[in-house]
């Protein structure tokens, strides 16, 4: 893959509308962007992610239609499509993975899930599609064990981290070593507009974007902790979700952790209550 110049000041602004680079270093020729305004007002506002190394790449979450053209349009200011490496899905949900048949299609990337919804992702390729395009989705599929591993790029790795219950159940989070930056899910994630989705500064002012969502959409309290737990023997400089703002920093980062560890959520919430004949 063709790793094109990274974008300096005078790059014309209609070039740099969609990309955000999170980590650039010219000598190792390692670099990581997120997109953050390609979904528009018809879905909710979600971040798709792009590593690069020298001549590998990887998309991580890309989403679905709503993002698939778009952000293939603004990955080719970047990087050459047809040699990418991989499609990394955390979970199996729509804004995660529903464009894997165009990914398929139109790349030479492995998608790389859990081993839990490796047998359901077929289900969003047609066998029409597919057979006509000569495509066999289960080769072209990467199961994660439960315990995660190493993806390979080029000569670095990419970290697969079980997440598991947080929200999916199987989940995974992608570490990249170089960068030292986690692309975390919907773990961290907040409701915020396209416009809102800069670095948090005030984490107290954060929480009310936060809280309901992870109350929601986490299993539980002990699930989060022992998380919590993995990420702290980390060594993390951001934290990037998969909606909303990212945590930039290792006290912000921490200040996450500490926070989640203790947040009752999903099943700690439940009483009989929620479980009531309508």
């Amino acid at each position: 893959m063709t790793m094109k110049p990274p974008m300096t000041p005078t790059t014309p602004p209609a070039a740099r509308t969609a990309a955000t680079v999170l980590f650039s270093d010219k000598a190792l020729d390692h670099h990581c962007l997120v997109f953050s305004n390609l979904a528009g007002t018809a879905g909710i506002q979600a971040n798709q992610f792009l590593i690069i190394h020298k001549k590998h790449a990887a998309v991580i979450d890309p989403g679905g239609d709503l993002t698939y053209t778009p952000l293939t349009i603004e990955l080719s200011k970047w990087c050459d499509l047809s040699q990418l490496d991989y499609v990394l899905a955390s979970h199996q949900d729509p804004d995660i993975i529903a464009s894997l048949p165009r990914w398929l299609m139109h790349t030479r990337a492995k998608a790389v899930c859990s081993r839990l919804w490796a047998r359901f992702l077929p289900h969003l390729a047609s066998p029409f599609m597919m057979k006509n395009m000569n495509v066999n989705v289960a080769d072209r599929i990467i199961e994660l064990p439960d315990r995660g591993g190493d993806i390979p790029l080029g000569d670095c790795t990419i970290k697969a981290l079980p997440a598991h219950f947080l929200h999916s159940v199987g989940n995974f989070h992608f570490y990249d070593p170089v960068s030292k930056i986690l692309f975390s899910g919907d773990m961290g994630s907040s409701i915020v507009s396209e416009k809102e989705a800069e670095p948090v500064e005030d984490f107290d002012a954060h929480i009310g974007a936060m809280k309901g969502f992870h109350q929601r959409y986490m299993a539980s309290r002990k699930a989060s902790a022992l998380w919590a737990d993995m990420v702290r023997g980390m060594d993390v400089e951001m934290m990037v979700p998969q909606h909303g703002r990212p945590f930039k920093g290792r006290a912000m980062v921490h200040r996450f952790l500490d926070w989640i560890s203790v947040l009752p959520a999903g099943v700690d919430l439940l009483d009989a209550g929620n479980y009531q004949v309508p």
